[in-house]
């Protein structure tokens, strides 16, 4: 709460500050060029199928699921955004639907969640990739600044910094029974207190420990074929780099031109800090980090709030309205169904 509240205030500064620059802002909405800003449709259901491809093509090549089509996987991944934007929680909310989805496609819970793990650190190596590209292209532009340098090696250290301690958790047998354990006792503890111990064993045990083998077994044989993660993270360079293009798009919309490097570095620092953010989609947190780096890049404020904003707001109702209608499908057809025969 108390970050959402720095949000808000931090946005008032930045609009306040910007106030002269914001009618210039709203002069360039009117002057949109509509056909150019409806390309944002088909470029998010693009990024929307690539995000899905992340975590299929892991599972087609574990051999835990039959061929997909495009329609479907789209459509998952969009309901997987849907769920993360309504129940903000870290990814924790989305990480379970999506294998509660997956199993209803014979997919364990432990191989689902592994293929999510692969989609994020594909998705954090891919970024990774992108960002060095980014800082040399503004370097050679002659753009960059100090504070650039920073925030750019900033990122790509949390990026590192979280795939190590997953490695680290994930790569030894001890340390997983020992999580596993920590999480049953944690977990069954947290749900004693909110239910005022009218619930005082919830998870069992050995259904914790279970799902964490099974994550180890699939992290031990992802690291002995380490080619399983060629796909996700060439599909990964898509995606990251589709996402970040859909802020273009709307600026070319605008009638102005942002370095995309700029766009790209802007866009990894905001999404990082809307993942801890308790708002919708890190909403607030997300355009305020935007909007505050492109100015430091040199973009004026009032053009960078106007197509930010206008790119967040036509982003967030597609994946609300459309994400609302096809998650309601999915638990009416599948609410009625028994779960299917699981693969290995």
């Amino acid at each position: 709460m108390g970050l959402s509240i720095f949000t808000v205030v931090f946005l008032a500064i930045i609009v306040f500050i910007s106030r002269h620059e914001i009618a210039h802002a709203w002069e360039l909405l009117a002057r949109v060029n509509i056909w150019i800003l409806l390309l944002l449709i088909p470029g998010q259901i693009l990024v929307y199928y690539t995000g899905g491809e992340m975590i299929f093509s892991y599972l087609r090549s574990k051999k835990s699921i039959e061929d997909v089509k495009g329609v479907e996987l789209t459509r998952m991944s969009l309901e997987l955004n849907f769920v993360n934007h309504i129940l903000p929680s870290g990814g924790v909310s989305g990480l379970s639907y999506m294998n509660w989805r997956l199993g209803h496609y014979g997919v364990r819970a432990g191989r689902a969640t592994m293929a999510q793990v692969v989609k994020y650190a594909a998705g954090f190596g891919a970024f990774a990739a992108l960002l060095v590209v980014a800082v040399i292209l503004v370097t050679i532009d002659g753009q960059v600044n100090r504070w650039i340098i920073l925030i750019s090696s900033s990122l790509v250290g949390i990026m590192f910094t979280v795939v190590a301690s997953a490695v680290f958790l994930l790569s030894n047998k001890r340390r997983i029974d020992r999580f596993a354990v920590w999480v049953h006792r944690v977990v069954n503890g947290g749900i004693y207190k909110l239910s005022l111990g009218r619930k005082p064993h919830l998870i069992e045990r050995d259904v914790i420990t279970n799902f964490f083998e099974e994550l180890h077994h699939d992290f031990v044989a992802l690291a002995q074929d380490k080619q399983l993660l060629i796909k996700p993270f060439l599909w990964g360079l898509l995606y990251m780099g589709g996402d970040a293009l859909l802020f273009m798009i709307t600026f070319w919309a605008l009638g102005v031109s942002v370095n995309p490097a700029i766009i790209l570095i802007a866009y990894g620092v905001a999404s990082i800090a809307g993942f801890f953010v308790v708002t919708p989609g890190g909403a607030g947190a997300y355009e305020a980090i935007m909007v505050s780096f492109l100015a430091i890049a040199g973009v004026t404020s009032g053009v960078a709030i106007a197509g930010i904003v206008l790119t967040r707001v036509i982003l967030l109702l597609g994946t609300i309205i459309f994400g609302y209608i096809f998650y309601q499908h999915a638990l009416i057809k599948y609410g009625k169904h028994t779960k299917p025969p699981i693969h290995g």
